[in-house]
């Protein structure tokens, strides 16, 4: 982690100019107080946030009603794509409770292009490992896991897209999963 937030450190020069100004004017007057310096810390990194979050095109999430996802109802996003040389990386984003029953997800995605051609793909989300440890961020009994889908791809046509998630697994009525969401992102 540390390791990535390094390399974007590295790859920003506006970033890691406007850090440096800022944290070598004041950090040298806030070395005595303890609270302003963590404060300080705390500033630089939403600042980190909120740069690395702009790269991203699309981001959305969108809530399962009482965290019961019915095997008819897709999850629908739509996205506009103008550049089609760009390479972009494309996430998957699934909130799940502890109490979900499975250690993963089946999963369709639904891709209808611009020019109306449908593509039906199935992916297994990982969401805990064989001991049962969720893989997932987050301290309580909420999990969030981001998976990537594919990387560095392109889109063949300009246009709307719509891409539908749908639970693929053997039960109708799937319980504990709170959140599905997709995040595109320019690739670097």
């Amino acid at each position: 982690m540390l390791t990535t937030w390094l390399n974007i450190f590295k790859q920003n020069r506006q970033l890691h100019t406007i850090f440096f100004l800022f944290s070598h004017s004041y950090v040298k007057e806030l070395t005595m107080n303890r609270k302003a310096s963590k404060f300080v810390l705390f500033l630089s990194m939403v600042f980190v946030l909120y740069a690395c979050n702009q790269e991203s095109i699309y981001d959305e999430q969108i809530k399962i009603d009482h965290s019961s996802w019915y095997k008819d109802e897709a999850a629908r996003f739509d996205v506009i794509i103008s550049d089609t040389l760009q390479p972009y990386d494309f996430y998957l984003n699934i909130r799940n409770s502890t109490d979900y029953r499975y250690s993963n997800l089946y999963v369709f995605l639904i891709t209808k292009f611009p020019n109306s051609n449908l593509t039906k793909d199935t992916i297994e989300c990982i969401l805990a490992d064989r001991e049962g440890r969720w893989l997932g961020k987050g301290w309580g009994a909420v999990k969030e896991n981001t998976i990537l889908l594919s990387e560095r791809m392109r889109f063949p046509l300009k246009g709307k897209y719509e891409f539908m998630i749908q639970h693929a697994m053997r039960v109708d009525t799937l319980k504990g999963i709170r959140d599905v969401g997709i995040r595109i992102v320019k690739s670097e």
